[in-house]
């Protein structure tokens, strides 16, 4: 793989694409929708959307945001109860894993919320496929985003929850509760949109592309439920201080590589979207 190590030459490469890709993306928005027809078709067929929607889906769960924060819950959970409280190695795990189930669920439904909010929006558009069209242009407009991020992490402002938002995960999970850990969950949902709304929009914007709405809200619940279930396995398997602290390392060392790939993802998405609707 290639490294651009000089600030100058990686800023002009980032550059050059960004206007590459907006320009792109605003010549396929103005793309006569007649032409794609068949290929948009295409789009809406079980072949394409069932893998499009279960690899995005496994992609998403590990992005940097839902990640680390996911982390900072279990690292603070942990502590709290083994430390401050005193408790067994195993009393700890069985409260972890109540109040993360309880954590992730809330995350599940909000997510599901916003994604059937849109869908029903863009049934109202469903003639001209303007709700999925706008959906893949702010798609690829922010997946632009997460590749300046990824390879120009210093320049400007970057797709990331609320830096405050790690500090209060630590504070409410001291103070745990299952109501607590329920908003928790949908404050930590909502919060990490800007950091992996280009996933699910370019998603959303494929399954606004479906036959039915019955359909569309499947895919919508098998989406989100593969979201949440490699959370389940982080949940599980850092209960352990090692594992806890391998996984940390990884996200450390490859939470840009993984938010490049995602955008780069997320922009041959909604590109291929805006040519063939």
């Amino acid at each position: 793989m290639i490294v651009l190590r000089q600030p100058a030459v990686r800023a002009a490469a980032v550059v050059l694409a960004l206007l590459a890709g907006l320009g792109l993306t605003a010549y396929l928005a103005g793309v006569p929708a007649r032409s794609g027809r068949f290929a948009g078709s295409m789009l809406a067929m079980p072949a394409t959307t069932l893998p499009t929607v279960v690899a995005a889906a496994l992609v998403d769960s590990i992005n940097p945001c839902a990640f680390t924060l996911l982390l900072i819950f279990i690292a603070s959970v942990t502590a709290f109860y083994q430390t401050v409280q005193g408790k067994s190695l195993q009393e700890t795990r069985s409260v972890l894993y109540r109040y993360g189930a309880v954590y992730i669920g809330a995350i599940f439904f909000t997510y599901l919320t916003l994604g059937l909010g849109f869908l029903k929006v863009s049934a109202f558009f469903a003639g001209n496929h303007l709700g999925s069209r706008l959906a893949a242009l702010v798609a690829v407009l922010l997946g632009l985003w997460m590749v300046k991020d990824a390879l120009l992490p210093e320049a400007g402002l970057r797709l990331q929850a609320p830096k405050a938002i790690g500090g209060l995960v630590q504070q409410l999970a001291r103070k745990a509760s299952l109501p607590g850990m329920a908003a928790l969950g949908v404050l930590v949902g909502l919060c990490t949109v800007p950091c992996s709304g280009a996933v699910y929009l370019s998603v959303l914007a494929m399954l606004s592309l479906q036959e039915t709405f019955a359909r569309a809200l499947a895919y919508l619940v098998l989406y989100n439920a593969l979201f949440v279930l490699p959370l389940g396995v982080i949940l599980v398997a850092a209960s352990a201080r090692p594992t806890l602290n391998s996984l940390a390392r990884w996200n450390l060392y490859h939470r840009e590589g993984v938010r490049l790939g995602m955008g780069l993802g997320v922009c041959a998405l909604g590109l291929l979207i805006l040519a063939t609707v």
